[in-house]
């Protein structure tokens, strides 16, 4: 099986695959704004803007790791399209929050907006991928999670290079989060009835203790080893893409000496390279979901990063306060060479998570999907949220983000290890088809 782009025009996946294309768009749209606008225009200190950078991705990520477990109660015990609508709605509210703080230059209601669409996408994502194999045939899973991961990351491009055009046009980036937001809301509506998975008859109760339903679900889902090991994985790749978004726009401004729109146009290749990795692996496994390719892909992936850093080491920077604009940056004669090594580093991520994340959705029961997703999201949460103070105390303790790089090269040596212990516990049962997983 291949990924079929003919998925995205059926009612069962087209009105899901928009709602969190337009999501991911607008989430990315408003925090690149934001960050950007803070970067160039508020502080003129490295070590801060690394560390702003770190507070702000960590504001996003925590509710993850406060919520997934509720959120994945909620997801598999209630009617996933009510949901999804309710959410939209909020996102609506938030945006006014984010567009006033954008206008006000107001750093802490432009925090105080993210940290809500931390929240709002954290009862999202379990329902984003809880839907797949409750909508599709066990055939299509894998294809229709490919689409969805290369349409989020290729949502991801859009939002952050147009961040990068409008971030210092504060009316322009207020009246865009709010536009996409009400387009979202407009595709929630077409999103088919998901109603819950009963199991004699009825839904579990739901535990509404944060704290205890959070440890219970993540010790119910990590005793059993594959899992453990996909989560583990999953959430070493996103501690790693952590410390990279955290770097980009300090890396860019401070070591390469160039402007804004460079920094966004970092951002979006890592996006875009991830969703090119999604594509390709699921061509390479043809419907098969296996971690046999995750072991090379991770290690060459610290192989591009360890390019990465050798280029931004010896890059020519301009003195005193000047930056490179874009064009002058794209003429640079190391920016190919740079641009390759960013591009290599985001297709080798791509290709390592994707089968995961179809892994941990067809290897449960489909009554538990949602919260198996919700487990994975607080282990991915909080290791995000490690990889954010991981770079706030480098920063401190003086650690420039170019030499940061070769900590990510180590992370991914250990990421390769796990991805191995993964592929060899699976090496049987992991590879066969989803129609056989699914029986």
């Amino acid at each position: 099986m291949q990924i079929s782009p003919s998925l995205v025009l059926t009612r069962r996946f087209g009105p899901l695959f928009a709602t969190q294309m337009l999501g991911a768009f607008n989430d990315n749209l408003f925090k690149t704004v934001m960050v950007l606008f803070v970067t160039y225009a508020v502080f003129d200190n490295p070590a801060i803007e690394t560390q702003f950078n770190a507070i702000a991705t960590g504001l996003f990520i925590l509710p993850f790791f406060l919520l997934s477990a509720l959120s994945g109660q909620l997801a598999d015990t209630r009617d996933k399209a009510k949901i999804v609508r309710l959410v939209k709605t909020a996102e609506i509210l938030i945006m006014l929050v984010g567009a006033t703080g954008i206008m006000l230059s107001s750093i802490a209601l432009m925090l105080s907006a993210v940290f809500a669409m931390g929240i709002h996408s954290t009862f999202f994502g379990p329902i984003k991928y809880a839907l797949l194999p409750q909508h599709l045939a066990p055939e299509e899973v894998l294809g229709g999670t490919g689409l969805v991961e290369a349409g989020t990351y290729i949502a991801i491009l859009g939002g952050t290079l147009l961040a990068g055009l409008i971030y210092d046009l504060k009316a322009v980036s207020a009246a865009a989060v709010l536009l996409i937001a009400g387009i979202g809301w407009v595709s929630a509506r077409f999103v088919p009835p998901a109603p819950p998975i009963l199991v004699d008859g009825r839904a579990p109760p739901i535990d509404f203790h944060v704290v205890r339903s959070s440890w219970r679900l993540v010790s119910e889902t990590m005793h059993i080893r594959r899992l453990f090991l996909a989560i583990i994985a999953i959430s070493f790749f996103w501690a790693i893409g952590s410390v990279l978004i955290v770097e980009f726009p300090p890396l860019v401004k401070n070591t390469l000496t160039a402007d804004g729109r460079v920094a966004s146009l970092f951002l979006g290749i890592f996006s875009v390279g991830i969703a090119i990795g999604s594509i390709v692996i699921n061509r390479l496994l043809a419907g098969r979901v296996s971690a046999r390719f995750a072991p090379p892909a991770v290690i060459l992936m610290g192989g591009f990063v360890i390019l990465l850093y050798f280029v931004a080491a010896s890059w020519d920077r301009l003195p005193g306060e000047q930056l490179y604009s874009f064009g002058a940056f794209m003429a640079h004669p190391g920016a190919p060479l740079l641009i390759v090594s960013l591009l290599g580093v985001a297709v080798c991520g791509g290709a390592f998570v994707v089968p995961l994340y179809a892994f941990i959705t067809t290897t449960v029961p489909k009554d538990r999907t949602a919260r198996t997703v919700a487990a994975n999201n607080i282990v991915n949460s909080g290791a995000m949220v490690l990889g954010s103070l991981v770079m706030m105390g480098l920063s401190a303790v003086g650690v420039s983000v170019t030499d940061a790089l070769l900590v990510v090269s180590v992370m991914c040596v250990f990421s390769a290890w796990i991805a191995w212990r993964l592929h060899k516990a699976c090496d049987g049962p992991l590879a066969t088809p989803l129609a056989s997983m699914a029986e």
